[in-house]
């Protein structure tokens, strides 16, 4: 029990790190370039960890890699850049909070996980709260921002959800290659579209040049490489719930350093969303995720493994949904 909280404590700082990407990315970088902006933060990040690993995909994992790069990093990148152009840094975070109740449905579908009355009341609930804090009038919210959110939100649900469930069919694959395989396959699909529809790279200044370093290697390189390890040990409901550190990291920041007031309203609507969440998964953080690997589960005979008696034998998963000591 002691080595789950630590995993929950460790993957905290990716979705801590994330909630500052829509403060980093409205304020520092270029507001016409979401393409390019989503290949220099993936590419960059994925190679320099297929350097680490000098491992590259083999049988089914090519193709499971390139659907994967394009739901968790490419496309997904490029619509939370525009998200975080188009809208407040607060609204574009409490958007991307409903991705855990997105990732319920999908975790029942995908993974066999069985709908609670708790789940759907929260997921109702969380719904009235993005209604209530979107709804502010015509002007107030971009649309094209709030599309953006929305479909950056679906996309990496979907994505951490098959990744979950391809990772539990193969006990083979380590968390550092999948990770980078991820991300070069992203920047790769991506590229010639962002040159096709954006022409030439934009030019950096020493502001955009901190927010891209910020962005690959804390953000993306070291922050995925955190939350897939955490994935593989806890499995998406429990990652669900830590992510609401993602949309709190974003409405402080936003608040607090670009001056951004939400209505009474719209602090409303954003409480209502997180009650909603915390409603929807207050027993999944109490049950061991099905559909991962028997390292995860406490009463295999790998219990010894799964569940170190202390936190300081819990060592870093090498290995996707399977034993972190194979």
């Amino acid at each position: 029990m002691e080595g789950i909280l630590r995993w929950r404590l460790l993957t905290l700082i990716p979705a801590v790190v994330w909630g500052a990407t829509y403060y980093v990315t409205r304020h520092t970088l270029p507001a016409d370039s979401p393409l390019w902006g989503a290949v220099l933060r993936a590419l960059p990040a994925g190679l320099l960890l297929l350097l680490i690993a000098r491992r590259l995909p083999r049988g089914a994992w090519w193709w499971r890699s390139a659907v994967l790069g394009m739901l968790n990093t490419g496309a997904f990148f490029a619509l939370v850049y525009l998200a975080a152009q188009l809208l407040p840094t607060g609204i574009a975070s409490v958007v991307m909070a409903a991705s855990p109740l997105v990732m319920m449905g999908l975790s029942a579908v995908l993974l066999g996980r069985r709908l609670r009355v708790a789940g759907v009341g929260g997921a109702l609930l969380g719904l009235a709260g993005v209604v209530l804090m979107l709804w502010s009038g015509p002007d107030a919210v971009d649309p094209r921002g709030i599309a953006a959110a929305v479909g950056a939100m679906a996309m990496s649900s979907l994505g951490y959800v098959l990744m979950a469930r391809w990772t539990a069919k193969d006990g083979t694959i380590e968390v550092l290659p999948a990770t980078a395989w991820q991300l070069v396959a992203g920047g790769i699909f991506v590229l010639p579209v962002a040159a096709l529809v954006e022409g030439a790279p934009p030019v950096l200044d020493s502001t955009a040049l901190v927010g891209f370093g910020y962005l690959t290697v804390i953000a993306t390189a070291a922050a995925y490489l955190l939350w897939f390890a955490g994935l593989a040990r806890l499995g998406p409901s429990d990652l669900a719930l830590i992510g609401l550190a993602n949309p709190l990291t974003g409405v402080l920041l936003g608040a607090g350093l670009a001056s951004e007031r939400l209505s009474a309203r719209q602090w409303l609507g954003a409480g209502l969303l997180l009650a909603g969440v915390v409603l929807g998964q207050e027993r999944a953080v109490r049950r061991t995720p099905p559909g991962l690997s028997r390292a995860a589960k406490p009463d295999t005979a790998e219990v010894s493994a799964a569940a170190p008696a202390s936190p300081d034998e819990a060592p870093v998963p090498a290995v996707c949904g399977a034993d972190p000591r194979r």
